[in-house]
């Protein structure tokens, strides 16, 4: 269990798999964003003593394993999240401000779901949901010639 010292009598262990996206679950996670939309989540976090255990920055959306500490409400923890992160986001990538109209980076709404025990189970999902989806790519090319044809 997780032990805060802002909470010393308390012994808590909040642990949440959280999901989320761009604004019309836009491509917008890659290359020269994707390393600095890590750092601005992780500065983030940080600032509120959330702690991320395990995270995946895919194509279209973000996986985080957080552990949230009790005094504060995920969906607090979201909003802010997700509006200081568009803010940065936006500032650091001036270009991106005439993709998404009134600076809205982020679409809204999240998945969450509380871990519980399952830690490892959650942890290797993320770790291979980009092979997954990997290879679910691979076996959704469609073949445009006719198999049966002579």
């Amino acid at each position: 269990m997780a032990n805060r010292s802002d909470m010393s009598h308390t012994k808590w262990m909040c642990k949440y798999h959280i999901v989320f996206s761009p604004k019309y679950r836009r491509k917008a996670i890659y290359n020269q964003y994707k390393e600095s939309i890590r750092d601005i989540l992780k500065q983030l976090c940080n600032y509120k003593g959330v702690e991320i255990l395990e995270g995946h920055l895919m194509l279209d959306h973000i996986h985080m394993l957080v552990s949230i500490p009790p005094k504060m409400s995920v969906s607090s923890f979201m909003g802010y999240l997700k509006g200081k992160s568009a803010l940065m986001i936006f500032d650091k990538h001036a270009n991106l401000k005439y993709k998404y109209e009134n600076r809205h980076f982020w679409a809204e709404g999240y998945y969450v779901s509380t871990v519980g025990l399952n830690e490892a189970t959650i942890r290797k999902y993320i770790q291979e949901q980009e092979s997954h989806d990997i290879a679910l790519d691979k076996l959704s090319v469609k073949e445009y010639e006719n198999p049966f044809k002579g």
